[in-house]
């Protein structure tokens, strides 16, 4: 395969990804929107509930990622039987993690709320009775979450964000209908309507694969208990990338708040907008998990071709936001109805980003690679490590106010990138050969 091609592929498979997540935080941005005219109590309340579902996130991500990887590495290497294998292994693992979130979270809802907003406050109240709908509803987003998965390892991108597109699309249409009625719970109860109707939408989907249809008449290559494992042993990694990373950023609001309000006010906003970078980021790390577990399914290892135009691609966009976020920070900050002192704190904050943008781009993709080739938990081991740097360098740095947070962050991540650039190069063969596929598993620690 030229070389070229990888880059053609990752990016055929990432942008679709990319388009899909930003859906999703449109979606959210405009239900908080509607939320907001329920006063001041209800934001509070929907805020913090769905900050708890994106750490629930990451426990379905477990079954999902691993789901992807899987079913990419046995499509690559054209096994049916290992295509079913890895699917069932998927949905057996949503089994099992599904109740005790769904039916535990239900039961276990005031409790949760009184403890997220510490009291027994109108916000804890409202966040219990969304609760009480979107929890259980989390059944909904997991199994869509993982026939995304299975979708994405088969080489289709297109149609989770087609459905993402449904989805979001439902959410913004029923979101004031639902409000209006219901208050905060009719915004968790468009959120799920929305989501069933993609995960219905899915499922039809998911029958007319023609790699899927396939499996489907073939033996399973592994029992299911052995399917459960591989699933589990091949996402927990990504999975744990996933929370460890969304305790390090709740740790840092903890030191942006010794700079005060105005600091923190500045920061939410800015971070926020910084997402609309690193989703991209994301969905080229997911395109080139994919395209290497494609690959090495086929016998082939082209993991230094895949990683470097990995890099490539996610630095070339983080040096796009980089330069953009210069030039327009005030304009973001305003959109955002910050006020002047919040919105020059975040322009500073948003224009000392650049570098740490580009490091980040470039660490989220190589990332990928690991991922496709079962070198995950490597990367999982260095996330952990770089947010435990970053955050007493952040405290010792934030005397410089956000610009220091900035640094901390930015040399947090220099350190995360140079451990990952050099595990590549010592793991990953320097040229291409044949080899079997199972011995992409066999990464020095």
């Amino acid at each position: 395969m030229g070389h070229m091609r990888h880059r053609q592929r990752i990016v055929a498979l990432a942008h679709p990804v990319y388009f899909e997540l930003l859906a999703g935080v449109a979606a959210g941005i405009i239900n908080m929107v509607w939320v907001a005219r329920l006063g001041g109590a209800a934001v509070a309340a929907v805020a913090v509930a769905t900050n708890v579902e994106n750490l629930l996130l990451g426990v379905i991500l477990m079954a999902g990622s691993g789901t992807t990887v899987l079913v990419a590495r046995a499509r690559g290497a054209d096994d049916p039987g290992a295509v079913r294998a890895a699917v069932r292994g998927g949905w057996a693992l949503c089994a099992l993690v599904v109740p005790p979130v769904a039916i535990g979270g239900y039961v276990l809802r005031e409790p949760l709320a009184r403890l997220v907003l510490d009291g027994d406050g109108t916000p804890a109240a409202l966040a219990a009775g969304y609760f009480a709908i979107s929890l259980p509803g989390m059944a909904v987003y997991f199994a869509t979450n993982l026939l995304d998965g299975v979708l994405k390892g088969a080489g289709d991108t297109r149609t989770p964000m087609r459905l993402a597109f449904l989805a979001n699309g439902l959410i913004l249409f029923l979101d004031p209908l639902l409000i209006d009625r219901y208050g905060v719970r009719g915004a968790a109860l468009a959120t799920v309507i929305g989501r069933s109707a993609a995960l219905a939408a899915g499922l039809v989907a998911l029958r007319r694969d023609p790699i899927l249809r396939a499996a489907r008449g073939a033996p399973a290559s592994r029992p299911l208990p052995a399917a459960l494992r591989d699933t589990a042993r091949t996402g927990l990694p990504m999975s744990a990338d996933f929370v460890v990373r969304m305790l390090g950023a709740l740790a840092l609001v903890a030191v942006v708040a010794r700079l005060g309000v105005t600091a923190v006010a500045a920061y939410g906003i800015a971070t926020k907008a910084m997402y609309v970078a690193t989703m991209a980021f994301y969905a080229v790390r997911q395109a080139a998990a994919i395209h290497t577990a494609h690959l090495l399914g086929a016998g082939l290892d082209e993991r230094r071709a895949v990683g470097r135009h990995a890099v490539l691609v996610s630095g070339a966009v983080g040096a796009g936001a980089a330069v953009l976020l210069l030039g327009t920070a005030p304009w973001i900050m305003r959109a955002f109805g910050a006020g002047p002192g919040v919105a020059d704190a975040g322009a500073l904050f948003l224009r000392c980003l650049g570098p740490y943008l580009v490091l980040l781009a470039c660490f989220i993709a190589l990332g990928g690679v690991f991922e496709g080739s079962g070198g995950s938990p490597q990367v999982a081991r260095i996330t952990v490590a770089g947010s435990l740097l970053q955050l007493p360098l952040a405290y010792g740095l934030s005397a410089l106010g956000l610009p220091g947070v900035c640094l901390a962050m930015g040399l947090a991540m220099a350190v995360q990138c140079a451990a990952l650039a050099l595990l590549f190069r010592r793991t990953v063969p320097a040229r291409r050969h044949a080899q079997d596929p199972s011995s992409s598993l066999s990464w020095a620690g």
